[in-house]
């Protein structure tokens, strides 16, 4: 992310109940058990696939998509898909609200994300990142070029690799103008023939009562209290996932002509639209 949206006026947490303390122990314990434990089940897999598949990966995304539904179900958030995720090769693209991102975009349909390089050395989160497959890309113009190589070994090996290009998480209520910088690297001569980007809107509906932006995770909100938060509601909202037509990159003028149109169709099936 090269910025963080603020707000002057963050929603208002509400005391933990009791009760909700139990379901963000057993919600908590349960998180625990399925993403690591299906950590360890990928890696000793991968170390099948690597050698016989190289950059291919056919068997360890089912693998990751499969913790990623487990995770919403734990969660009691449901979770809605309409459209469908393209098949041929290409890159995804998406408005970002939330770190929940990561299992509403991943249960769908695998995808590696693309994340800035501070990100790898995290505790947790950046072992986890790494070993799906994560792709880290630096903002130095020095290594444009090597990055540019990176993106298209994978594109071409049909990985989706998918950004957010707002730059950074919001309250979910809006969509911020997408950034460009990102988009070139899809005119290089070998890809821009080859791929499509598609477009995908992610709405989030906060559970019964609570404030709309309930499930937005921005600013210098604390990771650890947005966490809590979201695992102690006795009933959970919704989220969709709304996957758009994928747009040829062959058929656009330039890496700007090509966010704007992702833009546009991001933002035309966002509540937002409307105000």
């Amino acid at each position: 992310m090269n910025t963080t949206w603020t707000s002057m006026t963050p929603p208002a947490r509400d005391p933990i109940s009791a009760a909700g303390w139990v379901r963000v122990i057993l919600r908590a314990l349960a998180l625990i058990v399925l993403v690591f434990g299906g950590l360890v089940v990928l890696l000793i897999v991968r170390l099948v696939e690597q050698p016989l598949y190289g950059l291919e990966r056919p068997l360890t995304p089912h693998i990751t998509t499969t913790v990623c539904r487990g995770a919403l179900r734990i969660l009691g958030l449901t979770h809605v898909v309409r459209g469908t995720p393209m098949q041929g090769r290409g890159a995804v693209v998406a408005n970002h609200s939330s770190w929940l991102d990561i299992f509403a975009l991943n249960a769908a349909k695998r995808i590696y994300f693309v994340s800035k390089s501070e990100v790898a050395s995290w505790p947790g989160i950046g072992w986890l990142a790494r070993a799906t497959g994560t792709v880290f890309i630096e903002r130095n113009p020095a290594r444009a070029r090597e990055q540019t190589e990176i993106f298209s070994a994978r594109l071409l090996a049909g990985h989706k690799l998918l950004f957010f290009p707002e730059g950074t998480s919001t309250d979910g209520l809006q969509v911020l103008p997408f950034k460009t910088t990102l988009f070139q690297s899809f005119f290089a001569p070998e890809l821009k023939h080859e791929i499509a980007v598609q477009p995908v809107t992610v709405i989030y509906h906060a559970p019964a009562g609570k404030d709309r932006r309930f499930y937005g995770w921005w600013g210098d909100m604390s990771f650890g209290t947005h966490l809590l938060t979201t695992l102690a509601p006795a009933h959970q909202g919704k989220v969709e996932v709304i996957y758009h037509a994928p747009i040829p990159v062959a058929q656009m003028a330039n890496r700007k002509a090509l966010a704007l149109a992702c833009e546009t169709s991001v933002r035309a099936a966002h509540p937002s639209a409307g105000t």
